[in-house]
């Protein structure tokens, strides 16, 4: 068995910068834990320590109040010994990022975002090295900040590079199996279903003979998550004693919003000012918001459903009710993909400064407003709106230079030319 050496070079200086910043600033872990940006009241490290305190003393962790995370993470924490649980968890969540780069090199050496079963495109020859894709993600400021802040969101995201993995390298069933751990652990996941399905077919359909229908891939690959889904509800209600009680701590908290704790998302203030007698009706425009963007994709950008994914997971790091720099840093995994299509990006230094003002301003105002006291939830909020505007500006520039390269293989002769709205 031969080792890359580049990639061991890699994930090694990687996980001593993690491990560096671990034990030489020991204090820093838990600054990072109690940010806004990175930890949310479904995600926090605190939290979940909380829970676990609860559950080792043979009590409901969600009778707390606190708690809001799913049950067999307590089983795996709880197995740490407490005199070496700073040492042990501090590597589990290097290896975990570890894991979610080496999952990056698969997507990229699959080469399905330049040339996939139904689209091929003409700037396919410009990539990056999938050792350079996955650099980005490892020495990426927002990855590491989300390692040394420990939240569990980073569990969720590599579930899902790792069932995206999966998919393209032609393994339906684990893929689905990871999706339906994604899913469980945070409940946004199972959006990304559909352009899941439609990757695995693609890929199926290329190696199979038979090929298989459609119709029948997405049933069997429906059925397969979730019972891989039903199959972690029956362990978690085992766990809790036969109770369904954490149905409501955990998936009831995240569609129903009674945590406003400030975070980088759009959702707390708004439900703060919101009169309660309109907070259902808005909870429902939310949700659907953020449903209608999945059919719309698939739809549109069926030739791609490897970019369906990846715009998806730009929109919920956005739009869903409990986002952190986590969700963004996984977007961010996947932009180096699609390096052939930079050239036809428009707006990328404005989207990117918007970022960094974003990324240095926020920890200020949210100083000014919580410790000096000489500023209100608005300055915070303000400057989250700024965050979501970058965003959102790199995840429509990156769906324009996608379109823009299917049109020009569409009509060529328009290549090289302006495009106009009229």
């Amino acid at each position: 068995m031969t080792i890359d050496r580049r990639k061991a070079l890699l994930f090694g200086s990687a996980a001593a910068v993690r491990l560096l910043l671990f034990f030489a600033f020991p204090r820093l872990p838990d600054l990072l834990t109690g940010r806004a940006e990175i930890s949310t009241p479904v995600t926090s490290f605190k939290r979940l320590q909380e829970g676990l305190f609860l559950y080792t003393h043979n009590l409901s962790p969600y009778d707390g109040g606190m708690f809001y995370q799913a049950p067999l993470l307590l089983p795996l924490f709880s197995l740490i010994p407490p005199s070496v649980f700073s040492l042990v968890t501090a590597l589990l969540y290097v290896l975990t990022d570890l894991l979610c780069a080496h999952s990056a090199i698969q997507i990229a050496e699959s080469g399905l975002a330049r040339s996939s079963r139904l689209f091929s495109s003409p700037r396919k020859d410009i990539k990056w090295d999938s050792v350079a894709v996955s650099a980005a993600y490892l020495f990426n400021p927002f990855a590491i900040a989300t390692c040394l802040a420990r939240p569990t969101s980073l569990f969720s995201n590599c579930a899902i590079l790792y069932a995206i993995a999966c998919a393209v390298n032609r393994r339906p069933a684990k893929s689905m199996l990871t999706l339906a751990l994604a899913a469980y652990l945070s409940l946004y996941p199972a959006l990304l279903l559909p352009p899941l399905i439609l990757l695995c077919h693609d890929q199926s359909v290329g190696t199979n003979d038979q090929k298989p229908n459609l119709s029948t891939s997405a049933f069997k690959l429906t059925s397969f998550f979730i019972g891989s889904l039903s199959w972690f509800m029956a362990m978690s209600y085992v766990l809790t004693g036969g109770s369904w009680e954490f149905l409501r701590s955990t998936y009831g908290v995240r569609l129903l919003l009674p945590d406003l704790t400030p975070n980088v998302g759009l959702w707390w203030y708004f439900f703060i000012e919101m009169f309660d007698s309109f907070r259902e009706f808005f909870l429902g425009v939310f949700w659907l918001h953020l449903l209608g963007y999945v059919g719309g994709l698939c739809f549109r950008l069926r030739k791609q459903p490897l970019f369906v994914l990846m715009t998806l997971i730009g929109i919920f790091a956005i739009f869903q009710p409990y986002p952190s720099i986590a969700d963004a840093s996984l977007y961010f995994t996947f932009f180096p993909l699609y390096s052939h299509v930079f050239t036809l990006m428009r707006y990328t230094f404005f989207a990117m400064a918007t970022i960094l003002y974003a990324t240095l301003l926020g920890p200020a105002f949210y100083y000014l407003w919580i410790y000096a006291g000489s500023g209100n939830a608005n300055f915070f909020y303000a400057i989250t709106l700024v965050w979501s505007l970058g965003l959102s500006i790199i995840v429509g520039e990156c769906l324009f230079a996608v379109l823009r390269d299917e049109w020009e293989v569409e009509r060529p002769e328009m290549k090289g030319k302006d495009v106009r709205r009229i």
